[in-house]
């Protein structure tokens, strides 16, 4: 199984990419490729940069290795309740390109966490509700609450239930796609 692992962060740090990179270990056995949003190079998306300029390649590239790909393992980083501006402008790019879909029918794994109480819930739920719409088949969401207090560099997840949640949650996930 192919899988593609990445924060909707373009944060250096982001403690969504370590979480999505942790999470990927669970999946023992399969060819996982991880990847920074910070490599497709987007100019701001706007309707007259895209009369003037057409879409830029980077959009291509990003559908083109979904494309590659047989699940989608993503951690959405939280800002003021929606996706990061960088997230949104990549969304924002593909979803321009005629006869694609983003998320071209992928199975994914969606997830998230923030340094608060909620988890980045408020961006879970947003994307939950989306990204069916621009072709995700959104298998499993789930959120990790308190990350500072929860994770730990080199130990993942510290929190023996929320270990076993997003543990389980895998397994499930792995076996549908397996099924598909």
């Amino acid at each position: 199984m192919k899988i593609l692992a990445f924060a909707g962060s373009n944060s250096k740090n982001s403690i969504n990419k370590a979480l999505v990179t942790h999470v990927s270990t669970y999946f023992k056995g399969c060819d996982i490729r991880y990847l920074d949003i910070n490599e497709f190079k987007l100019p701001i998306y706007g309707i007259d940069e895209e009369k003037a300029h057409g879409i830029p390649n980077a959009a291509y590239d990003f559908i083109n290795t979904l494309k590659r790909c047989d699940l989608i393992l993503l951690s959405l980083a939280e800002h003021n309740g929606a996706y990061t501006a960088a997230f949104k402008n990549l969304l924002d790019w593909c979803s321009r390109i005629p006869n694609e879909t983003v998320f071209q029918n992928k199975p994914m794994f969606l997830m998230a966490t923030s340094p608060g109480g909620r988890g980045a819930k408020s961006v879970l739920e947003i994307g939950a509700n989306r990204f069916p719409r621009n072709g995700a088949r959104v298998l499993a969401a789930l959120s990790l609450p308190k990350f500072k207090e929860n994770f730990e560099l080199g130990r993942g997840i510290i929190d023996s239930d929320l270990r076993e949640e997003f543990e389980a949650t895998a397994k499930e996930v792995y076996r549908q796609v397996k099924e598909d």
